[in-house]
């Protein structure tokens, strides 16, 4: 009786741990099918996005069998928009290639850096970056592509976006007015400026009460200690690596440029000059 008594009880276990890791296994591969037929996408709602999906899948997972170091401190956010969304300016092979493959290679070197290590939010890592090696490319990466999609918009809706009368008034005080800020932001964006791959950005300075357009090379970005003469908060930035634009411009970097204004997101901007210019301190991102 004792035998048949423990037989069932590994009978029944075993059927619950089979039926959990089949239910996983059905919601990953509903994400993997929501995610690969098509190269457009509509835009994520809480509780249903591909990520989420997967977590819960990966949690039954974890449920029915322990997997040692499963657990990942950052994450690919989804856009905030359609891939296609922000066409005919950035186009959506790009914006698929570049958010899916290039910013998720940034987040998976990150998470494998940090293996072992405190977990803390990919803002607070920015500061001592250019000390630690792996958080300067793989950290800087994945933290300056989560503000590059939160800063742009769809045509139709960037076009209806406003600059707020704080940020007017330092735009005045810095440039002179919004033309004179942007046309240094293009000289500076130039090749012949920021030769080879990095970002151009419009900071807040330490102070909090003037603008700076800046670049930075590669990954590096101006929370990092030591990449400029003191650190700035940016509350703007462009990619001018070539996989964010070379399929649609090729080697035509200036024109990207000049149409990526269509797709800057004032509102958002606006809103990231308030936060720093009240915490001194770096915009948080997702992910």
């Amino acid at each position: 009786e004792k035998s048949k008594s423990f037989l069932s009880h590994i009978n029944e276990t075993t059927a619950n741990t089979t039926m959990k890791l089949a239910l996983a296994a059905s919601l990953i591969a509903s994400a993997h099918a929501w995610s690969t037929p098509s190269m457009k996408a509509d835009i994520p709602s809480a509780g249903n996005s591909r990520r989420d999906i997967l977590q819960k899948g990966a949690a039954l997972a974890t449920g029915a069998l322990a997997i040692p170091g499963a657990a990942q401190a950052y994450f690919l956010p989804d856009l905030p928009y359609p891939y296609e969304a922000l066409e005919p300016y950035i186009d959506a092979p790009t914006m698929k290639l570049h958010h899916d493959k290039h910013h998720a290679t940034y987040v998976a070197g990150i998470n494998k850096y940090m293996e072992g290590k405190d977990e803390v939010s990919i803002l607070d890592l920015m500061a001592d970056a250019l000390e630690a090696g792996p958080t300067k490319n793989s950290g800087g990466g994945h933290y300056n592509h989560a503000f590059f999609w939160a800063e742009m918009a769809p045509p139709d809706q960037a076009k209806k976006s406003k600059v707020s009368d704080q940020l007017d008034g330092l735009i005045k005080k810095s440039f002179g007015s919004m033309d004179e800020m942007k046309a240094k932001f293009e000289a500076l964006a130039a090749p012949a400026a920021t030769f080879g791959s990095g970002w151009v950005w419009v900071c807040v300075n330490k102070k909090g009460d003037a603008l700076q357009v800046v670049n930075t090379p590669n990954q590096v970005n101006p929370l990092m200690k030591g990449a400029l003469d003191e650190v700035m908060f940016p509350i703007l930035g462009i990619d001018v690596w070539e996989h964010a634009y070379y399929l649609n411009y090729q080697n035509r970097r200036p024109e990207y440029v000049s149409a990526w204004w269509n797709v800057v997101n004032w509102d958002k901007v606006s809103e990231n000059c308030a936060y720093v210019v009240e915490n001194h301190s770096g915009v948080p991102v997702e992910g």
